[in-house]
């Protein structure tokens, strides 16, 4: 099985490679569009600010492939964020697949969201041997609120949806190669998920 990391320079990539090998699979980093569009699963990651990332995927031509990709992708945090409509952070485009304005947390709480927090009312085979309520690790200060592709919630201010799923993408805004046996356990799902 084939495994892509999405390579934008997008930040996590080091610590996904390295949960993914924890738990016995390769995947290849590239910016390839062959390999990409080949892989058998696609990790689209990110951390970092919207508009430079979102600029750095124009750059490459990655913008226009990404929402035509047929396998499952898994957005994780940017990359979550980058695959809905739009961000207010630095009033960024995204690419669409989700019809999602991703919004700034107010003042009113500490920002960035930094640490661990519940995840639940899960929904889908991401999920599978998941219990409700457990703890993730989230660093964040932009979220998705609540819409009709949520498959997972959290509560940070307000409820907002920390999983989205729209036929063969998923998005996840918590980090699961940084949210122990549980986080493992999301990223070996997706990668064992059929189509």
């Amino acid at each position: 099985m084939k495994i892509a990391i999405i390579d934008y320079g997008a930040g996590n990539i080091q610590s996904i490679l390295f949960a993914l090998q924890r738990i016995g699979i390769e995947a290849v980093v590239t910016n390839n569009w062959k390999e990409i569009k080949n892989a058998d699963k696609v990790i689209f990651p990110g951390v970092g600010e919207a508009s430079s990332a979102m600029e750095k995927l124009i750059e490459s031509g990655l913008h226009i492939l990404i929402p035509t990709l047929k396998q499952p992708v898994l957005g994780i945090c940017l990359g979550m964020q980058l695959l809905c409509k739009s961000s207010e952070e630095g009033a960024t485009k995204g690419l669409g697949v989700f019809d999602v304005d991703i919004l700034k947390f107010s003042n009113s709480v500490k920002v960035p969201q930094m640490g661990w927090n519940t995840i639940y009312q899960l929904k889908s085979s991401l999920f599978e041997g998941i219990s409700e309520y457990e703890y993730m690790y989230l660093v964040h200060s932009y979220y998705a609120p609540k819409n009709s592709y949520a498959i997972a919630f959290t509560n940070y201010e307000t409820e907002y949806a920390t999983a989205l799923r729209k036929d063969n993408f998923y998005g996840v805004q918590f980090h699961p190669e940084k949210s122990g046996v549980y986080g493992e356990k999301i990223l070996k799902n997706f990668i064992t998920m059929t189509n």
